[in-house]
């Protein structure tokens, strides 16, 4: 190894991220200890400290840190004094481009009430900064940060938000591509106005009515789980839209038009069917589709679906490649008109897997002919999959459905598939 020039053994170093490595690498000689000063990237785990005490490991934190010559990435998922934060991030503030904090361990609950977001402040000495992950913070008053120009990428996970405070702290990042909150709990309203976000996603927990509105010339990727009240600006060019609310109910979602869309997932308990029914109308050129809500409603009362022409549904989705359907979705077009168009002349011309989930065997009869119609009609269809989710076996005509559905799949083994 002696025979290895410096700059070999300084990039052989340089691959490695984690704290404990590192460590052992310095003790080896003097030499790889001086090569260790050009590592890159340091990644303290969870458990990098057990049984040390914590001032001890803030002290290692720090020398590890202070000796990089050019640290670019810190990741720090194990606990640690929120005073020595500050002193750490200034003395590797002028190469630092990506932070990664674990603050739910960063003190103990006493400290941790007194101090609040306060100790987000010194992140602001980092200007540099293309991304930061923040585990577990509570922002409750907004943390003093100028401006990060150069911020790309800002995930909050497990937050306690504050309307004004989140505001506040997305306004310092004013030029983010990608944003993250999930698991975050406290806010009502969110507004987010940023000119180049392409990528965003947001997960609110509880089953109050929080509301978004959204407005960014660039999005094209939006994820979101936990509002009641939906609105994105129409300047978008979104390809992929996922809402979901796993309690409460969505009143309304105010979308645009979706030219560009290829994918569309739809979740919930319950929705007004007004909602669906708009972002269903602005999606006709979706190519995935997925629809796993269980009721309609607009107060207390769960109610089914409404009638859905299977026809005119198809017809206002022609590039359809991909179709999941939960139980109520697929039941509404399973009605009594829903195959009342259904003539020689109709074709579904681009739709090729299916994913059905049928959760009950009442309108039997129904169910098999929209089935068989899909098959029928569908002109490049390779895949049907029937999944039997939680059917009642004491209902009397489930055996019986269950055997139609067999020997609808023996016809059609080529194509359909039960699970």
């Amino acid at each position: 190894m002696n025979a290895v020039p410096d700059a070999i053994v300084q990039h052989i170093l340089s691959l490695l991220i984690n704290a404990r490595d590192i460590a052992a690498c310095i003790c080896v000689s003097k030499r790889w200890k001086e090569a260790t000063r050009f590592i890159p990237s340091l990644y303290f785990p969870r458990n990098s400290f057990d049984a040390v005490p914590r001032a001890d490991a803030d002290a290692t934190i720090g020398r590890m840190i202070s000796s990089a010559f050019w640290l670019e990435e810190l990741v720090i998922y194990c606990p640690f004094s929120p005073s020595s934060l500050a002193s750490w991030l200034s003395s590797c503030s002028h190469s630092l481009r990506v932070l990664e904090l674990r603050m739910d361990g960063a003190a103990d609950k006493s400290v941790r009430g007194a101090e609040g977001p306060n100790r987000l402040d010194c992140i602001d000495v980092a200007k540099g900064l293309e991304a930061l992950k923040l585990w577990g913070v509570s922002m409750t008053r907004s943390p003093n940060w100028g401006s990060f120009q150069r911020l790309r990428t800002l995930e909050i996970i497990g937050a306690t938000l504050r309307d004004s405070v989140l505001k506040d702290a997305v306004h310092a990042c004013p030029n983010l591509t990608d944003l993250a909150l999930l698991g975050c709990d406290g806010a009502g309203s969110v507004s987010i106005e940023l000119e180049r976000l392409e990528k965003c996603r947001l997960d609110f927990l509880g089953p109050g009515n929080c509301s978004l509105l959204l407005s960014s010339p660039s999005l094209q990727i939006l994820e979101i789980q936990g509002f009641s009240w939906v609105r994105v600006s129409p300047n978008h060019c979104l390809r992929s839209l996922s809402i979901a609310k796993n309690t409460g109910r969505v009143y309304k979602v105010d979308v645009g038009k979706l030219p560009d869309l290829d994918y569309l997932s739809l979740r919930g308990v319950q929705w007004s069917w007004s909602a669906i029914h708009s972002v269903l109308q602005c999606a006709s050129e979706v190519k995935h589709l997925v629809m796993k809500i269980e009721f309609c409603g607009d107060f207390d009362t769960l109610q089914p679906f409404p009638e859905i022409d299977l026809v005119e549904f198809f017809n206002n989705h022609l590039k359809l490649h991909n179709f999941e359907i939960h139980g109520a979705m697929f039941a509404a077009l399973c009605q009594k008109n829903s195959l009342k168009n259904l003539d020689s002349r109709f074709v579904i011309p681009c739709l090729e897997e299916v994913l059905i989930t049928v959760r009950s065997p009442l309108n039997a009869e129904q169910k098999l002919n929209t089935l068989e119609s899909l098959v029928m009609y569908s002109a490049k269809l390779r895949h049907m999959v029937i999944r039997i989710s939680q059917m009642k076996n004491c209902h009397e005509s489930a055996d019986d459905f269950f055997e139609e559905i067999c020997k609808f799949k023996h016809m059609n083994y080529k194509i359909v598939r039960i699970e």
